[in-house]
């Protein structure tokens, strides 16, 4: 599957953004997001351009958009993910213009000029998924397979086979886990 480098860049963030809510952080208390300085890591990560200052109404937003985000994931069909993503474009504003900023070659910016950051987040995040669902690719967006985890990936192995978030931690864990189960029912 080919992926333009902004989509994927795109595809990252989504995932990221997802991953920060506080049941995939890891502790239900904690919210990665959970303050504007946060937010504005959160952004500098991503070099996301032309936001300007960030308030709590910009995290508020941004929060909004995570939780749509979230839905998208969770969709049980391309139907329903597809009129999630639908709503979450539509209320972005989108605005597709050509760009070759940054270093960066000619991609498209699908966000309008002097958009949020959370209306950013949802115009190229949610066209990233919209590509997705597109090429008839919804599956790909996956949940981590670990018990406990439940973290975003999105599955670009060729043959669609990948189960969880990391293969070094939670897949190894797992990988660890069976194999002292057969060591031990192996000892009898």
């Amino acid at each position: 599957m080919l992926i333009p480098h902004d989509t994927r860049i795109a595809l990252d963030i989504v995932v990221d953004l997802v991953n920060t809510a506080p049941e995939r952080a890891g502790s239900p208390e904690v919210d990665e997001l959970g303050d504007v300085s946060s937010l504005y890591t959160f952004v500098k990560k991503y070099n996301i351009s032309d936001v300007g200052e960030l308030g709590e109404h910009d995290l508020n937003a941004v929060l909004e958009v995570r939780s749509r985000f979230e839905e998208v994931f969770a969709a049980p069909d391309a139907r329903t993910a597809a009129e999630l993503i639908n709503r979450l474009v539509t209320s972005a504003g989108t605005t597709p213009q050509l760009t070759d900023h940054d270093g960066y070659d000619w991609h498209v910016h699908y966000f309008a000029p002097g958009a949020s950051v959370a209306e950013h987040l949802a115009a190229d995040c949610g066209m990233a998924l919209a590509f997705m669902i597109v090429a008839g690719e919804q599956e790909r967006l996956r949940r981590c397979e670990a018990p406990g985890c439940g973290r975003a990936f999105v599955d670009l192995s060729r043959n669609r086979s990948r189960r969880y978030c990391d293969s070094r931690t939670c897949g190894n864990r797992l990988h660890v886990a069976a194999y002292r189960a057969r060591r031990r029912e192996a000892a009898g």
